[in-house]
Parts: structure tokens; C-alpha cells; sequence
């Protein structure tokens, strides 16, 4: 029960005529120096053959427009569907990796998979993170930073879809000096 999570759209397949893109909830950060990732996924979805045979994906952020088909790629087999076409979506070329990224997701994370380790109903796929591409747009201009607020970035929780909001802190606002807050709680008014 630990939720929120991430509601990502994995980009896979080696060729044009095998891409697909399977819906993950399951997956998060290992490590940050190497930066690596993981996905779980079930034996039995038509992408677990695909990430076996290739062991490359991209994990393509999602938001709030593309929740639909987020959802649909999420509830329908790549055996039976295009789902970039069905979606009208544009698979990308990694610059990394061999799999597709979803030219629309405002965040591409090329993987390539280190490690498949069998868990039970799922197997979960470590992966290196070879390469990332960030919208520009969505990128301040002032920190560097992605701006998730602008992004609309989405998550998943308990069946249902929600659109990621306000910023309640940052990393060490509790142990900051009451100095510091102070000022800023200013120019947030002014």
C-alpha cells in the first residue's frame, strides 16, 4: 500500500514493426551514482518478451493530456494493438538504446536493462540510465530544474489517475532557518 505511484508509459521493442508501450506503476530509482531505475512487469504482458530480447526501454513520463492514453496502453495487449497508432503517438529515436521513445512525453529515460531478478508475479528489470531528454519548455530557466508544476505531471493511486499539485516544501525546509523561510514566505506574497 504505498502509494502514490509514478504512472509511467514504457517505450519498448528493437524495430518499428514490434514497438510497444505497456503501462508501469511499478518502477522507481535505485541508485544515484550510478543513476539506475527499475520496472516490474508480468510474464505474461507481450513487452516482457520484448524487454528479454532487447534489454533496452524508456521509461516516457506522463501528464495530465496524456492520461487517456496512459490509461488505454495500461488496459489493452501490444498483441493486438499499435498503440502508438491507436494512440496517435509518435515513437521517437532513442539516442542511446534501441526502443522508442513517445515523442510527446515531456521526460525520456533511455534503460538498459543490467539485471532481471525474478520476484514472484512480476520480474523487475534494473536498469542503467543511459540517457535523458527534458522538454525544454519545462525547464526553469533560472535553477536549471524540471518544473513539475508546468509539466502536469501524473500518478497513480488505489485505481484512479491524479494529477500531481501544489509543492508543499523542498528537500530541508524543516531544518532551514526561520530566517530564510521568512523571506521567502515574503516574496511568495508580494
Amino acid at each position: 500500500m504505498v502509494y502514490p505511484l509514478p504512472a509511467v508509459m514504457v517505450s519498448v521493442g528493437g524495430s518499428p514493426e514490434e514497438y510497444n508501450i505497456i503501462t508501469i506503476a511499478w518502477t522507481g530509482t535505485i541508485c544515484s551514482d550510478p543513476p539506475m531505475c527499475y520496472i516490474s512487469v508480468r510474464k505474461g504482458r507481450h513487452s516482457y518478451e520484448l524487454l528479454k530480447k532487447h534489454r533496452a526501454f524508456v521509461i516516457n513520463l506522463t501528464t495530465k493530456d496524456l492520461a487517456f492514453a496512459t490509461d488505454w496502453c495500461g488496459v489493452r495487449s501490444g498483441r493486438r494493438y499499435n498503440k502508438f497508432e491507436e494512440m496517435k503517438l509518435t515513437p521517437g529515436k532513442a539516442r542511446v538504446i534501441n526502443a522508442p521513445t513517445i515523442e510527446e512525453a515531456p521526460i525520456n529515460i533511455e534503460c538498459e536493462v543490467t539485471e532481471v531478478l525474478p520476484l514472484g508475479s512480476h520480474d523487475m528489470f534494473m536498469a542503467k540510465i543511459v540517457n535523458v531528454r527534458a522538454e525544454e519548455s519545462l525547464i526553469d530557466s533560472e535553477t536549471g530544474a524540471f518544473s513539475i508544476k508546468k509539466a502536469g505531471l501524473i500518478a497513480y493511486a488505489h485505481g484512479q489517475y491524479y494529477e500531481l499539485g501544489k509543492a508543499l516544501g523542498k528537500f530541508g525546509f524543516s531544518v532551514e532557518k526561520k530566517k530564510t523561510r521568512r523571506k521567502r514566505q515574503q516574496r511568495k506574497g508580494d
